[in-house]
Order: C-alpha cells, then sequence, then structure tokens
C-alpha cells in the first residue's frame, strides 16, 4: 500500500526551524522546497496496486533518501542512521526534530519495487524530464561515450569452490535436492558448511583427484535429479551447476587416450562465469594489462552542462555489450543529429556506420597501429589499391592482394622473396618469408579515419576541447567508494547506476540554479 504524508512532522519542523542553518543552494534545501513536485504520488501508482496493509512513508519521502543515499555512497543503515541523526536529511525529506525515521529494510523493499516495475529506472527518468523542462541542452548537439568498470560485490571463486557452491545451492534449493546430494556425492561433504575440503594443496596429484571428483559427483548430481517442474531459483541452481560444471574442466588424458577422469581445462571459457553467487559477474580487461571483476558501466555525456543524458550498466564480456553496441542504445532517445566523441573502444566501422546513417557526426579516435617491427613501418605506410588488388611498400616493390577469405573477409598480400634483399627489410618485418599484410574490410574508411584524426586540425581541436570532459563525469559517478559496487546482479546494479546518475544530474541543476516556478522547472542565474 502507497504511503500518504500525514503533514504533521514528530516534533519541531526541522526545515521550517532550521532552515537558516542549511546551505540555500544544496541538495537538502532543494528537496525541501521541491521533493513532491519533483516525485510526485502518482509517479508511483504502478508499484502499490494494492490497497491492503498500513500506510508506510510515502515514495516521496524514500526517493528523496534514495537521492541523498547515493550521493554519498551510503548504506542502508548508514542512510538510515544520517535520516535519524542529521538535521539536513529531516529537512530534505519533511521530518520532524523527534522523528527517529525507519527502519533500513524499507529501503530495500523499494528498491525491489523499482527494480521490479515496468520503470526500474524512473528516478532518472524524473530527473530527465526535469532537464527537458529547463531546456538546457537545447541547442547543446555534443555527446561524449565512455565506459568504466565497476567491481562486483562478491569474492571471484575458483573451479573447486565453484563447484562446491554451485552444488550446495542444489541440496538448499531444489526440491530432493538434499537426498539427491548425500546419496550420489562422494567427493566431498557438501551438507557439512562452506569452505574447501582439507587436503594437501601443495600436492598436484591430491588436487588432481579433488577436481576429479567434484566434477564426477556434479555429473551424477544433474543425472539423478527427480524430473518434476522447478520454480525460478531452483532452476537458476541447475543451470549454474550444469555451467561450472563444464566451464574450467575437460576429460583428462594418458598415455592410452582418455580415461574418464576430469581435469582443470587449460584454455580460459569464453563469457567465463567467476562466482555462483553473482552469475552475470565477468572478468573485465579495460586494457591488455588491466583486468577486474565486475561489470562494466557505460554513459553519454553532454561536456558543456557536464549532465549524463543516459547511462547504461552491462555484464563486461559479450560481443553484445562491447561500446560500440552499447552506443547505439545510449543515442536512441537523441532527436537530432549529434556530435558523437568517443575513444578507441567506439571506433568499430560496424556501429560507426550506423551512427552515421542517423546523421550524428563521429569524432571517435582511430586504433593505433602496431608496426611488426619496433619503430618500423605500419600499414598506413604501404599503399594498398583495394580496388586495382594490389599493395605496393615503401621500397617500391607490388604484390597481388588475395581474394576474401575466412570468417571476416580478410585479404592478404605476401611480398615473400621481394623482402629478400630490399634495402629496408630492417625497418619492415623480421619474418623469415617476408612482410605479410592482412587487408580488413573497410580499409579504406578506416585509413581515412586515421589520415583524418592525425592531419585535420579542426578534428583535432574539437575531440581534444569535448571528449576529455566525460573523463570527469567518470570520476564523479565512481568517487565516495562507488566504484565497488553494493548489489549482487546486472538489474540490481543497474538500477543503482541510473539513481546515482540521476542524482549527480539534479546536483548538477541546482548548481546551475534550478527552482520551479509558476508550475515549470527553470534555471535561475545566482544574484550577485
Amino acid at each position: 500500500m502507497q504511503g500518504e504524508w500525514a503533514g504533521v512532522p514528530v516534533g519541531p519542523d526541522v526545515w521550517e526551524t532550521c532552515r537558516e542553518l542549511i546551505p540555500e543552494r544544496s541538495v537538502f534545501a532543494f528537496l525541501a522546497e521541491h521533493r513532491e513536485t519533483l516525485f510526485p504520488a502518482a509517479m508511483f501508482a504502478d508499484m502499490y496496486p494494492s490497497c491492503n496493509g498500513r500506510p508506510s512513508y510515502p515514495p516521496h519521502v524514500l526517493s528523496a533518501v534514495v537521492v541523498l543515499q547515493v550521493l554519498n555512497g551510503l548504506s542502508d543503515a548508514e542512510a538510515v542512521q544520517e535520516l535519524r541523526c542529521d538535521l539536513r536529511w529531516k529537512a530534505a525529506c519533511g521530518l520532524g526534530l523527534l522523528d527517529s525515521g525507519f527502519d533500513s529494510s524499507l529501503l530495500t523493499y523499494f528498491r525491489r519495487r523499482l527494480q521490479h516495475s515496468r520503470d526500474p529506472y524512473r528516478l532518472f527518468t524524473a530527473v530527465r524530464q526535469v532537464v527537458e523542462a529547463t531546456g538546457i541542452l537545447r541547442g547543446r548537439h555534443r555527446r561524449a561515450l565512455d565506459s568504466t568498470v565497476f567491481q562486483d560485490a562478491v569474492a571471484t571463486q575458483d573451479t573447486v569452490t565453484q563447484l562446491i557452491s554451485a552444488i550446495r545451492r542444489i541440496a538448499r534449493e531444489v526440491p530432493g535436492g538434499t537426498e539427491t546430494v548425500t546419496t550420489w556425492c562422494t567427493g566431498h561433504d557438501y551438507l557439512a558448511g562452506p569452505g574447501k575440503p582439507k587436503i594437501a594443496w601443495d600436492d598436484e596429484q591430491a588436487r588432481a583427484e579433488l577436481v576429479d571428483a567434484l566434477v564426477t559427483d556434479a555429473l551424477r548430481v544433474l543425472a539423478h535429479l527427480p524430473e518434476q517442474n522447478l520454480d525460478e531459483r531452483a532452476a537458476n541452481a541447475v543451470g549454474i551447476l550444469a555451467l561450472v560444471a563444464g566451464q574450467d574442466v575437460e576429460p583428462a588424458e594418458d598415455s592410452d587416450g582418455r580415461d574418464g577422469r576430469w581435469r582443470i581445462a587449460r584454455r580460459t571459457a569464453a563469457n567465463r562465469v567467476i562466482s555462483t553467487v553473482d552469475p552475470e559477474a565477468r572478468h573485465i580487461h579495460k586494457t591488455v594489462q588491466q583486468r577486474t571483476d565486475g561489470f562494466k558501466g557505460h554513459l553519454a555525456f553532454e561536456p558543456e552542462t557536464g549532465l549524463f543524458t543516459a547511462v547504461s550498466l552491462h555484464p563486461g564480456s559479450g560481443i553484445e555489450h562491447t561500446e560500440g553496441a552499447i552506443a547505439l542504445d545510449l543515442l536512441a532517445d537523441e532527436t537530432g543529429p549529434l556530435d558523437v566523441f568517443g575513444d578507441t573502444a567506439y571506433s568499430g566501422h560496424t556501429y560507426k556506420a550506423i551512427l552515421a546513417a542517423v546523421g550524428h557526426r563521429l569524432f571517435c579516435k582511430p586504433a593505433p597501429l602496431r608496426p611488426a617491427v619496433p619503430g618500423g613501418f605500419t600499414l598506413d605506410d604501404f599503399h594498398v589499391g583495394t580496388t586495382t588488388g594490389t599493395v605496393t611498400c615503401p621500397a617500391g616493390h607490388t604484390t597481388p592482394l588475395g581474394a576474401p577469405a575466412g570468417q571476416y573477409l580478410q585479404r592478404k598480400a605476401f611480398f615473400g622473396e621481394l623482402c629478400t634483399n630490399c634495402r629496408l627489410r630492417d625497418r619492415c618485418t623480421r619474418n623469415k618469408l617476408g612482410r605479410i599484410l592482412t587487408i580488413r574490410p573497410h580499409h579504406d574508411q578506416q585509413a581515412a579515419a586515421r589520415r583524418q584524426a592525425a592531419t585535420d586540425p579542426d578534428w583535432i581541436a574539437a575531440y581534444r576541447r569535448w571528449r576529455p570532459p566525460v573523463e570527469r563525469g567518470i570520476a564523479r559517478l565512481v568517487a565516495h567508494g562507488n566504484r565497488r559496487l553494493r548489489y549482487i546482479g546486472t538489474l540490481k546494479n543497474n538500477t543503482w547506476l541510473h539513481n546515482r546518475a540521476a542524482a549527480l544530474n539534479l546536483r548538477r541543476l541546482i548548481n546551475l540554479g534550478l527552482t520551479h516556478l509558476d508550475g515549470t522547472w527553470t534555471i535561475a542565474p545566482a544574484t550577485p
């Protein structure tokens, strides 16, 4: 049941009695004045369809608490403590001096209702509507795109820990799972409690026998579970066990071939699950050297006003979650052509072509070319005739360009014996067979983009002016310890990211002079 505002604070009204103590242009003062206008009761009607139950705190109060909570990077318990003891929080939420607030579980229930509603990101939507009403983005046609890694809220598990955890979850959540585990599992006492088996971990043979036993137990459990219709939690438990039982292991082999045993695979599975507690978290490589476990957040940023126009959070692996693919979603709600700025992650031809077809002008830094010899020639030092089917090297040697082949329709040029006595060989290749060039589709467009980024002064000036501000936006997103996520799963963390961006946008608008006059939102310049 949706709570209703009683209108009578417990004790003296903090906003009325302590107004002078709260900074005029602050989030606290703004929420105290405009909380109910920003988050009206009708905005949350679909979240409270039942008339049963007792009224709780109204959603505009809970929304104000969430805004302050995500701004300061607080847990539910810490936020409720601030609401109970900090006069600024009481004023922002309309509470009286003696109001003790509410239990922190109410924030959990409120977030859960948000996450499973038709619009989980409605706080962000509400602030975006304020942005539109002010017209502050009118005529501003630039958007900077970027991504950042958020660390997950759980510990990364190794293969042994994942197998044990997944089998224990079967016993806990699947009907008949306990009996199946007890009957068919012999490699470990899964019902004794969490933790790894006590073996000689420095003994390679002991480790190999444990892995084989755990995988065998997992396969036996999957084979002997009773046939039945499972609810969502039980079905997820079975699916996770099937996944972890196969992603990190392979049949062991000896001199006679496969012997029916299992061992740790000498490879890393694509899109590997790293924890049974949060199966959606992934290994993420932001750079070749930097690896983090968690999720990747994406954002579109207006560099003049410092406002987030769109945000999104996804698992950090999979082609559908690359920066280029997510860019299409970040700009989907834009109504006019834009100048779009991005780093090399957004320079893929496929996504650039789609954005250009919509009318956007792209300023995406091309990926750098790597020479075959340090300090030597790169692909752009060769004259590639994609229409004539020839390639000419810096020394003037010409060789034919092969026909498209392979999954990616690549074309190859082999210089072979032309490199044998070439005077520039030391700057070109160390391959005994001579230089081999791989020409990918859309080579001409990518080469043109590299030339423009290196020689066009207008392009270079625009990129240097409007691309860097997005880094400050990321710094604000992850400030106050918000690099590490507090929740499990994509939906919960994506909702948090939208709430965080909404709160940051609101604070930015307030700093610019946001107010509500004559029934409309407007930006009022500061009085001298």
